[in-house]
Formats: C-alpha cells, structure tokens, sequence
C-alpha cells in the first residue's frame, strides 16, 4: 500500500478516537448544570458553547480548578468560544446558570464542544501555515507532524493510564493489608474474650459448687 495512503489511513483513525467531546442537552430555567474533568498539567483546552436564546432568561458560564480558581467566565451567552491551559494535574468544572426573570421560563437547549490536548490545536490555521512556512515543511511532513502530535498524545494517554494502574493496585493491597490485619485483631480478641468467659462461668459454677 501507499504510503500516503498508510498516513491518511492512520490519520482518519486517530481522527475518528477524539471524536466524543460534544455534549448537548436541555437545561431548565433557574437551574445549574455542571460538568467535571481531570486533565493532566501543561494541557491546553479549547470549547465552543451554544444556547438556544428566550426572552427574559439568560444563561451565564464559569470555569472553575479545585481550589475555585476563576479560569474563565462569561455573563448572559448565546454563541462564544473559550480556551485556557492548565499548569498542574488538577480537576476542572464548567457550570452553567440559567436566570430567568419570573418562573415560568422555557427549557434552553445548549451546546457544548470540548477540546483539549492535541485535540485542541488548530493544524488548520493561520499560525500553524506560518511555522510550516517558516521551517519549509511540506504537506506530507505537516501531516507527519500532526501524526506526532497524536502519538505523543497517545503515549502520554497509556502513561496516565498505567500510572493510575499502579495507584489502584497499590490502594488495593494497603486495603488487602489492612483487612487482614484487623480481622486477625478481631479473631484474637474473640478468642480472647472467649477464654475469659469460659474462665469466668468455671470459677462462677465452682463458688456454688455446681462442678468439682
């Protein structure tokens, strides 16, 4: 086969993995609707959002790190984009708030498109053609360098991955450790316990004489 064809092949697959990132849904009036997501340090992320507009109601959005951090926000939207990166692993969340004016609003329809990682790069515009000029990469190259991008973004995905593995893994033989532990505290202190009564009832039933 072609090699040509070999990269448009693998490149329309890992196409294809990053498709997913979309969400729409109905949000009802005087309500918040919230969504999270953990993403890894020096990620850049990239959305685009899209509120059916009612009268008298208006919907507002905030970007939000753990340690409520404003990342970005924006009042009474109808169609936007926004973009920020991160600096360390943390969990982000992304809230929208519907307003309305009395309560008798209508149920919004919203849109939402997220990107990140190399997902979120544009090999499509003006600033990409520019470093591509710049370093007189030819089409077939760019296209080897978007490849790149996307197996990097692979290996650092399995890296997540594995290290997580190895999380769970440890968790659960702390966890195993320490069940076994205490059941074996638990057991001795039963046969503990046990060998007292036994004690006891037998020094009780001598002192009335009921056993020799």
């Amino acid at each position: 086969m072609n090699p040509t064809v070999q990269l448009s092949i693998l490149m329309i697959y890992l196409s294809l993995l990053s498709i997913g990132s979309c969400i729409r849904w109905h949000m009802q009036p005087n309500s918040r609707k919230c969504l999270r997501e953990e993403l890894r340090e020096n990620v850049l992320v990239k959305g685009e959002y899209e509120v059916t507009e009612i009268d008298n109601q208006q919907v507002d959005y905030v970007i939000k790190d753990s340690k409520n951090h404003i990342l970005s926000q924006k009042e009474d939207i109808s169609f936007g984009k926004f973009t920020f990166s991160v600096e360390n692993n943390d969990i982000f969340e992304i809230c929208f708030i519907s307003k309305a004016s009395n309560n008798n609003g209508a149920v919004q329809e919203i849109f939402m498109d997220i990107k990140t990682g190399v997902e979120a790069k544009n090999y499509e515009g003006a600033n990409f053609f520019k470093v591509a000029e710049a370093f007189k990469l030819k089409p077939l190259e760019m296209d080897l360098k978007r490849l790149e991008d996307f197996s990097e973004a692979i290996v650092l995905e399995f890296k997540d991955m594995k290290m997580r593995a190895d999380e769970m893994r440890n968790t659960n033989e702390s966890t195993k450790n320490r069940v076994f532990y205490f059941s074996l505290f638990c057991m001795i202190c039963l046969i503990v316990l046990a060998t007292w009564q036994v004690c006891y009832l037998r020094r009780y039933f001598k002192a009335k004489k009921l056993i020799d």
